[in-house]
């Protein structure tokens, strides 16, 4: 695998392993090796941040979230849950070499259509954006662009 960018996130520790000729990270939220995927450094990280500098305690927090969505079973990259475990927080990561623009702004919508999350966060690992749902809009908190335009 090719080595994997720095992140705009705070450097994580991870144990790897290499396993039938890819690398694979632990997961300790998951408790089980996962192939590292460009996505999934990004998501590693994000976890991380999370954990250690917004103080989510790793108990709220489901990789992988299902999401029924027109009769089609799809999954949430990221969801953190408020105390009674609804949705609090939606975030999608994509790899870093993957635009975070309109399509990847719809797709959390969709999925956010579903589960009702406060917030929605984006990220690639090398940019972060993230906006709140007030009622039937999404009103920017970081640097959140105009996907609606071009």
């Amino acid at each position: 695998m090719a080595r994997l960018p720095e992140l705009h996130f705070p450097p994580i520790r991870l144990r790897a392993r290499e396993q039938r000729g890819q690398v694979e990270i632990w997961d300790a939220l998951r408790n089980t090796y996962l192939v590292l995927t460009p996505e999934e450094w990004v998501r590693q990280h994000l976890i991380a941040y999370l954990v250690s500098h917004c103080g989510v305690p790793a108990l709220r927090i489901v990789q992988e979230y299902p999401v029924p969505l027109n009769g089609q079973p799809q999954r949430a990259d990221v969801v953190v849950v408020d105390d009674a475990a609804r949705p609090l927080l939606l975030a999608e990561c994509k790899a870093p070499d993957v635009a975070i623009g309109r399509s990847v702004f719809g797709q959390a919508v969709r999925y956010n259509s579903v589960l009702g999350a406060r917030y929605i966060v984006l990220t690639n690992g090398l940019k972060h954006y993230c906006c709140e749902q007030r009622g039937d809009s999404y009103v920017p908190l970081t640097g959140f662009p105009d996907f609606s335009q071009g």
